[in-house]
């Protein structure tokens, strides 16, 4: 039931908010420092542990690094601004990132940076001397910001670094520049990736220094015969001109990917023996072995469901497999491989007993010997204490929102032992000393703005406070805004599925309200979470101070710790599963005495995006409003390694994708869509939007379309984008989803 006298009063109210400490407003979300947090770091442990360093706002102006004991918390300025500037030049330069050699008497500096694809990884790069003063801007000749990725050799005394597709080497006591390898273009990278392997690899930094020094390893893509996917831009030239980006759809050619190896110095490489199809498999993880004649890597096929762990040859290129990892439907490269007993043996993360767990695999035999096993995921590795026994991990034993920080010994069988207080529910992070004595630990939850601090382990003591929020946490405590409330629903398939909501403070259970459910439900991502999610947060509590509950489900395929059978049931059938768990959900919760069942809403972003189609075109007698951005609505539009890697490939499981596809059943639509994309979008591609958009219209169904131009996937490029998006989704929403609560006998 549709009632524009209430949306009127609603709209007239809405822009007193943005004076009222105690009301959210779009305005005070996306275009104040409200809800600013504070700052801290990027901080660094020193290698031996007995220290750390960070960044802050030096005395004179400029940022400089300074030291602190864990234990005393003494501060020693180790690096002035005075020191970080430029002869000739009144300001220091602006610090973006840094590192330390291994002997910590060289700080190589980033700054200037820019952004390729998601990340600012180009950059230009200064190295100083700490011993004699001397500061020196690395990339002589280069153009501005076009260094990627430099660090030092284990000596200290050169530094490596991608040039435009080319690896470099400089010697900083001579300024000798060696290229490593000149046949860099657009087609052949070295040392870095194409769009796809960075998406969805997360492979960015493509090459790694041997542990003497004497040699680089990297990878080289050939991405010749890729599909060049044109964007066109309209506004910012007086002809439109496109934008190529080389982007491999599902079932289509991907680039030929090959790791090599090349001495320091320069000279021929040695390209690591394989004789499978380079475009048929990925090397998606490489590095050294611990020593500085062999590299590991882990070899995946095109499908992702074998991961062929192998070690190469460095002086001869040839392999030999130590083990090999198989899954029925699909494995993720290991993060967590850390090298243990003098390189004798390395820890591995498997699925295999359907459970994510901790294993250490025998260099030579490949043996694989369980070091955490029970009912329960490890999420990450935090890190491996060999001289106390210890491995330390981020997981939660019996509650998938929340993450805290567990040790099991090395040695033996143990269960799990928490070290995260008790009396903090939510979700821990950990950045920990390498003699794991000290960390620096991040904590948030739904009703806690997050606190940074340091702690002594194992006994979890806060040793000092470095960001405590203070401010923040009294401005969200000054808003009148609900709560988030955690619950357990279960379909009538018998399946437990996480949710959230969150009520209007002016809530009566006596009355039924309109739900808006936000939604992304692939298994990139978990919507429902015990921890603090800054704006988007923020935003859904004013959407339910408008009278609506803001409810979010996770469903099956969603990536929590709740075990491998969860988390890949979904295997080849991306969307249809899902939105199977996300109506079962609404089921259960349309019996809910407070909830309007003919008021119901959804809105996601990019998988939350195609979620939210898939909801109103499959079951359009139970969604009336949609709110869908930047979404994939036919599957085959999405590149290779993703799409491959959950839905099998187009050329075998067709089905799986026309029936996963949203786009199949647009034909059914009868509520209102809100339909947003950037035209800009490098990842989800605008033409995927167009294409429903042809489908709509050929089966006669309206809908409100919005178009960003030149706006990426992210749709935040350019003075007051975000503040227009959730202004939009705002009004659309007040306008078309009713919001109050009504009367029983008033609702429908």
């Amino acid at each position: 039931m549709r009632r524009s006298l209430l949306l009127l009063a609603v709209l007239v109210a809405l822009p007193a908010y943005g004076q009222d400490a105690t009301h959210l407003s779009n305005e005070r979300i996306f275009s104040s420092s409200d809800f600013a947090s504070q700052r801290f770091g990027p901080a660094r442990w020193l290698a031996d542990g007995s220290g750390y360093t960070t960044l802050e706002s030096g005395t004179s102006g400029g940022r400089e690094i300074v030291r602190y004991d864990p234990a005393s918390g003494d501060r020693t300025v180790l690096v002035s601004a005075a020191q970080l500037t430029p002869s000739g030049t009144s300001d220091p330069i602006a610090v973006e990132n840094y590192s330390w050699s291994d002997d910590s008497s060289k700080l190589l500096i980033y700054t200037n940076s820019r952004r390729v694809w998601r990340q600012n990884t180009r950059g230009d790069y200064w190295v100083l001397d700490l011993r004699n003063g001397g500061l020196t801007q690395l990339g002589a000749g280069a153009r501005p910001s076009t260094l990627m990725f430099a660090k030092f050799s284990p000596d200290g005394s050169r530094v490596g670094y991608v040039r435009e597709h080319n690896i470099y080497v400089e010697n900083l006591a001579s300024g000798t520049i060696t290229a490593l390898t000149t046949d860099g273009t657009k087609e052949i990278i070295n040392g870095t990736f194409d769009w796809v392997y960075e998406e969805e690899f997360g492979l960015r930094d493509g090459f790694r220094w041997s542990p003497d020094g004497s040699r680089i390893a990297y990878w080289r893509l050939d991405a010749s015969g890729i599909g060049e996917f044109l964007m066109i831009n309209n506004t910012d030239s007086l002809y439109s001109f496109t934008i190529p980006v080389q982007y491999p759809k599902a079932g289509t050619t991907n680039s030929a990917a090959s790791v090599g190896i090349v001495s320091a110095g320069g000279g021929e490489t040695v390209w690591v023996q394989d004789a499978h199809n380079p475009r048929e498999h990925y090397p998606a993880r490489m590095d050294w072995a611990a020593n500085s004649d062999e590299i590991l890597i882990q070899h995946l096929n095109r499908p992702q469901n074998t991961n062929t762990v192998l070690l190469a040859n460095a002086n001869t290129g040839a392999t030999r497999t130590v083990f090999v990892d198989r899954d029925d439907a699909w494995l993720d490269t290991v993060d967590d491989l850390i090298w243990v007993e003098g390189g004798k043996r390395f820890t591995w993360v498997s699925e295999r007993d359907g459970y994510r767990h901790v294993y250490v695999a025998d260099r030579e035999t490949g043996k694989l010997t369980t070091i955490t096993d029970g009912d329960y995921d490890i999420v990450s590795v935090v890190n491996i204490d060999t001289k106390g026994g210890w491995l330390y991990f981020i997981g939660s034993l019996d509650n998938a929102i929340q993450r805290y920080l567990y040790r099991v010994p090395l040695n033996r069988r143990a269960a799990p032992e928490r070290l995260s207080p008790a009396n903090q529910p939510g979700q821990h992070s950990y950045q920990m000393s390498p003699d794991a004595k000290w960390a620096i630990h991040s904590y948030s939850s739904a009703a806690r703005v997050p606190v940074i601090d340091l702690v002594s382990l194992p006994d979890h003591t806060v040793v000092r406070t470095f960001v405590d929020n203070s401010q923040l946490q009294a401005t969200v405590d000054a808003v009148s805004m609900g709560e988030m409330e955690f619950f357990q629903v279960e379909t009538d398939e018998g399946v437990t599925l996480d949710g959230s909501i969150i009520k209007p403070t002016h809530f009566n259970a006596a009355k039924k309200y309109p739900v808006l459910f936000f939604v992304y439900g692939e298994p990139w991502g978990q919507t429902v979470q015990d921890r603090w999610g800054g704006s988007g947060d923020l935003w859904h509590r004013m959407i339910a101070e408008e009278g609506y509950l803001v409810i979010s489900i996770d469903n099956r395929g969603t990536p929590g710790p709740r075990s491998r059978a969860w988390r890949k049931v979904v295997y080849g059938e991306i969307g249809t599963i899902a939105a199977r768990d996300q109506a079962g959900a609404l089921a259960e919760i349309s019996e809910w005495p407070y909830v309007d069942a003919d008021r119901i809403g959804i809105w996601g972003w990019s998988g939350g995006g195609s979620m939210t189609l898939n909801m109103l075109f499959r079951y359009p007698d139970l969604y009336h409003v949609g709110m869908s951005v930047a979404p994939v609505p036919d599957q085959r539009f999405y590149d290779t390694i993703y799409q491959e890697r959950y839905s099998g490939d187009p050329r075998t499981n067709a089905e799986g994708y026309r029936g996963g596809s949203p786009i199949t059943y647009a034909e059914n639509l009868k509520g209102d869509l809100l339909l947003v994309h950037g035209t800009g979008d490098d990842n989800v591609h605008y033409q995927g939007s167009e294409t429903l958009i042809n489908k709509l219209i050929e089966h006669g169904k309206q809908f409100t379309m919005f178009a960003y131009p030149n706006r990426s996937h992210g749709i935040f490029e350019g003075a007051g984008t975000t503040l227009h998006l959730r202004t939009m989704l705002t009004e659309f929403l007040l306008e078309h989803l009713t919001p109050g609560g009504f009367e029983a006998r008033d609702a429908g």
